[in-house]
Protein backbone atom coordinates (compact mmCIF):
# COMPACT_ATOMS: atom_id res chain seq x y z
CA UNK A 1 0.00 0.00 0.00
CA UNK A 2 0.95 3.67 -0.61
CA UNK A 3 0.99 5.65 2.63
CA UNK A 4 1.18 9.36 3.03
CA UNK A 5 2.35 10.54 6.29
CA UNK A 6 1.48 14.32 7.71
CA UNK A 7 3.02 14.52 11.14
CA UNK A 8 4.63 17.31 13.30
CA UNK A 9 6.46 15.74 15.71
CA UNK A 10 9.79 14.46 14.16
CA UNK A 11 9.68 11.33 16.53
CA UNK A 12 6.17 10.19 15.86
CA UNK A 13 6.58 10.20 11.92
CA UNK A 14 9.59 9.02 11.56
CA UNK A 15 8.72 5.77 13.81
CA UNK A 16 5.19 5.28 11.50
CA UNK A 17 7.80 5.33 8.53
CA UNK A 18 9.61 2.89 9.79
CA UNK A 19 6.56 0.70 11.26
CA UNK A 20 4.60 0.71 8.12
CA UNK A 21 7.56 0.31 5.83
CA UNK A 22 8.55 -2.59 7.89
CA UNK A 23 5.02 -4.34 7.41
CA UNK A 24 5.42 -4.10 3.50
CA UNK A 25 4.02 -0.51 2.43
CA UNK A 26 5.53 2.01 0.95
CA UNK A 27 5.77 5.52 2.30
CA UNK A 28 5.63 7.91 -0.31
CA UNK A 29 5.99 11.23 1.23
CA UNK A 30 6.51 11.69 5.37
CA UNK A 31 5.34 15.57 5.86
CA UNK A 32 5.71 17.91 8.98
CA UNK A 33 3.00 20.35 8.39
CA UNK A 34 -0.38 20.14 5.60
CA UNK A 35 0.87 22.93 3.31
CA UNK A 36 2.04 20.74 0.52
CA UNK A 37 -0.53 18.03 1.00
CA UNK A 38 -2.47 18.57 -1.75
CA UNK A 39 0.28 18.56 -3.96
CA UNK A 40 2.08 15.68 -2.84
CA UNK A 41 -1.47 13.88 -2.82
CA UNK A 42 -1.10 14.86 -6.74
CA UNK A 43 2.29 13.97 -7.10
CA UNK A 44 2.56 10.80 -5.35
CA UNK A 45 -1.06 9.53 -5.82
CA UNK A 46 -1.09 7.21 -1.91
CA UNK A 47 -3.49 4.71 -1.06
CA UNK A 48 -3.70 6.24 2.38
CA UNK A 49 -2.86 8.90 4.17
CA UNK A 50 -2.33 9.32 7.98
CA UNK A 51 -2.72 12.76 9.51
CA UNK A 52 -2.22 14.03 13.01
CA UNK A 53 -5.28 16.73 14.09
CA UNK A 54 -3.09 19.49 14.47
CA UNK A 55 -0.62 20.58 13.18
CA UNK A 56 1.42 23.74 12.17
CA UNK A 57 1.39 26.93 12.10
CA UNK A 58 -1.84 27.09 14.93
CA UNK A 59 -1.87 23.52 16.03
CA UNK A 60 -5.41 23.80 16.25
CA UNK A 61 -7.41 22.06 13.36
CA UNK A 62 -5.31 21.90 10.23
CA UNK A 63 -5.09 18.45 9.80
CA UNK A 64 -8.90 17.75 10.61
CA UNK A 65 -9.64 20.60 7.86
CA UNK A 66 -7.04 19.10 5.74
CA UNK A 67 -8.63 15.74 6.00
CA UNK A 68 -12.04 16.72 4.95
CA UNK A 69 -10.86 18.15 2.43
CA UNK A 70 -8.97 15.46 1.04
CA UNK A 71 -12.15 13.40 1.06
CA UNK A 72 -13.78 16.01 -0.66
CA UNK A 73 -11.72 16.15 -3.14
CA UNK A 74 -10.02 12.42 -3.39
CA UNK A 75 -13.40 10.15 -2.60
CA UNK A 76 -11.28 7.15 -2.85
CA UNK A 77 -8.69 8.45 -1.15
CA UNK A 78 -8.31 6.38 2.78
CA UNK A 79 -7.98 8.60 5.30
CA UNK A 80 -6.61 7.63 9.31
CA UNK A 81 -6.09 10.52 11.75
CA UNK A 82 -4.27 10.69 14.73
CA UNK A 83 -5.21 12.46 17.84
CA UNK A 84 -3.78 13.36 21.46
CA UNK A 85 -6.73 13.38 22.88
CA UNK A 86 -10.18 12.12 22.37
CA UNK A 87 -11.45 15.24 20.34
CA UNK A 88 -15.10 14.56 20.31
CA UNK A 89 -16.11 17.37 17.15
CA UNK A 90 -13.22 16.92 15.01
CA UNK A 91 -14.73 13.29 15.02
CA UNK A 92 -17.90 13.94 14.11
CA UNK A 93 -17.39 16.88 11.54
CA UNK A 94 -14.82 13.85 10.17
CA UNK A 95 -17.38 10.67 10.04
CA UNK A 96 -20.13 12.88 8.74
CA UNK A 97 -19.93 11.42 5.27
CA UNK A 98 -19.97 8.13 6.46
CA UNK A 99 -18.35 7.36 2.98
CA UNK A 100 -15.91 4.75 5.10
CA UNK A 101 -12.27 4.42 4.02
CA UNK A 102 -11.47 6.70 7.39
CA UNK A 103 -10.04 6.23 10.69
CA UNK A 104 -9.69 7.76 13.95
CA UNK A 105 -7.70 6.67 16.77
CA UNK A 106 -5.71 8.34 19.70
CA UNK A 107 -1.76 8.11 19.17
CA UNK A 108 -1.44 5.46 22.07
CA UNK A 109 -3.04 3.14 19.61
CA UNK A 110 0.23 3.27 17.39
CA UNK A 111 1.95 1.59 20.53
CA UNK A 112 -0.01 -1.63 19.65
CA UNK A 113 1.68 -2.06 16.49
CA UNK A 114 -0.72 -5.53 15.61
CA UNK A 115 -4.01 -3.60 16.11
CA UNK A 116 -2.50 -0.40 14.65
CA UNK A 117 -1.77 -2.01 11.51
CA UNK A 118 -4.72 -4.46 11.59
CA UNK A 119 -6.45 -0.93 11.46
CA UNK A 120 -4.58 0.60 8.81
CA UNK A 121 -5.23 -2.71 6.61
CA UNK A 122 -9.11 -2.08 7.11
CA UNK A 123 -9.34 1.47 6.75
CA UNK A 124 -7.51 0.57 3.40
CA UNK A 125 -10.02 -1.77 2.32
CA UNK A 126 -12.96 0.53 3.19
CA UNK A 127 -13.89 0.18 6.84
CA UNK A 128 -14.32 2.94 8.96
CA UNK A 129 -12.53 2.58 12.23
CA UNK A 130 -13.15 4.95 15.39
CA UNK A 131 -11.08 4.29 18.58
CA UNK A 132 -12.82 3.03 21.31
CA UNK A 133 -12.73 6.23 23.36
CA UNK A 134 -14.21 8.32 20.89
CA UNK A 135 -17.17 5.37 20.49
CA UNK A 136 -17.50 5.95 24.35
CA UNK A 137 -18.17 9.69 24.34
CA UNK A 138 -20.28 9.80 21.47
CA UNK A 139 -22.69 7.09 22.67
CA UNK A 140 -22.22 8.69 26.37
CA UNK A 141 -23.01 12.36 25.29
CA UNK A 142 -26.59 10.75 24.00
CA UNK A 143 -27.06 8.84 26.97
CA UNK A 144 -30.17 9.78 28.64
CA UNK A 145 -31.50 9.75 24.38
CA UNK A 146 -34.71 7.71 24.44
CA UNK A 147 -33.55 5.83 21.57
CA UNK A 148 -30.04 4.83 23.46
CA UNK A 149 -32.08 3.62 26.14
CA UNK A 150 -34.42 1.38 24.56
CA UNK A 151 -31.10 -1.00 23.75
CA UNK A 152 -30.34 -3.65 25.51
CA UNK A 153 -26.73 -3.47 27.02
CA UNK A 154 -25.76 -6.02 23.78
CA UNK A 155 -27.02 -3.98 21.53
CA UNK A 156 -25.16 -1.03 22.87
CA UNK A 157 -21.86 -3.27 23.06
CA UNK A 158 -22.43 -4.40 19.15
CA UNK A 159 -23.29 -0.83 18.39
CA UNK A 160 -19.78 0.42 19.90
CA UNK A 161 -17.89 -2.56 18.29
CA UNK A 162 -18.86 -2.38 15.05
CA UNK A 163 -18.06 1.71 15.08
CA UNK A 164 -14.77 0.68 16.20
CA UNK A 165 -14.33 -1.08 12.88
CA UNK A 166 -15.26 -4.82 13.84
CA UNK A 167 -16.71 -6.91 11.48
CA UNK A 168 -19.80 -9.45 12.58
CA UNK A 169 -17.49 -12.29 12.83
CA UNK A 170 -14.85 -10.44 15.35
CA UNK A 171 -17.98 -8.87 17.16
CA UNK A 172 -19.18 -12.51 17.56
CA UNK A 173 -16.08 -13.57 18.89
CA UNK A 174 -15.70 -10.58 21.50
CA UNK A 175 -19.22 -11.44 22.72
CA UNK A 176 -19.24 -15.07 22.80
CA UNK A 177 -22.09 -15.49 20.31
CA UNK A 178 -22.63 -16.84 16.75
CA UNK A 179 -22.69 -14.54 13.96
CA UNK A 180 -26.16 -14.86 13.32
CA UNK A 181 -27.06 -13.34 16.69
CA UNK A 182 -24.67 -10.61 15.84
CA UNK A 183 -26.61 -10.02 12.89
CA UNK A 184 -30.07 -10.12 14.71
CA UNK A 185 -28.67 -7.39 17.18
CA UNK A 186 -28.13 -5.09 14.41
CA UNK A 187 -31.36 -5.45 13.25
CA UNK A 188 -32.96 -4.67 16.32
CA UNK A 189 -30.55 -1.45 17.03
CA UNK A 190 -31.61 -0.11 13.79
CA UNK A 191 -35.19 -0.46 14.01
CA UNK A 192 -34.89 0.70 17.43
CA UNK A 193 -33.37 3.77 16.37
CA UNK A 194 -35.44 4.28 13.27
CA UNK A 195 -32.83 3.87 10.85
CA UNK A 196 -32.83 2.07 7.27
CA UNK A 197 -30.31 -0.85 6.59
CA UNK A 198 -28.40 -1.27 3.69
CA UNK A 199 -25.56 -4.28 2.70
CA UNK A 200 -23.12 -2.12 4.56
CA UNK A 201 -22.99 -2.77 8.52
CA UNK A 202 -20.26 -0.61 9.83
CA UNK A 203 -21.48 2.72 7.57
CA UNK A 204 -24.94 1.96 8.77
CA UNK A 205 -23.49 2.08 12.68
CA UNK A 206 -21.32 5.22 11.28
CA UNK A 207 -24.50 7.07 10.13
CA UNK A 208 -26.58 5.74 13.76
CA UNK A 209 -23.26 7.78 15.80
CA UNK A 210 -23.45 10.82 13.36
CA UNK A 211 -27.48 10.89 13.66
CA UNK A 212 -27.40 10.94 17.40
CA UNK A 213 -24.45 12.87 17.56
CA UNK A 214 -26.15 15.53 15.59
CA UNK A 215 -29.64 15.15 16.13
CA UNK A 216 -31.97 18.77 16.22
CA UNK A 217 -35.12 17.12 17.59
CA UNK A 218 -34.45 18.60 21.23
CA UNK A 219 -33.40 15.17 22.62
CA UNK A 220 -31.44 16.20 26.03
CA UNK A 221 -27.67 15.59 25.96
Amino acid sequence: MRILICEDSVLLREGLVRLLADDGHEVVAALPDASGLEAAVADTTPDLCVLDVRLPPSWTDEGIRAAITLRARHPRLAVLVLSQYVEERYASDLIADGQGSLGYLLKDRVADVRDFLDAVARIAEGATVLDPEVVGQLLARRRRDDRLQSLTERERAVLALIAEGRSNQAIAQALFVSPASVEKHITAIFTKLGLEQDETGNRRVIAALVHLGHDTTGASS
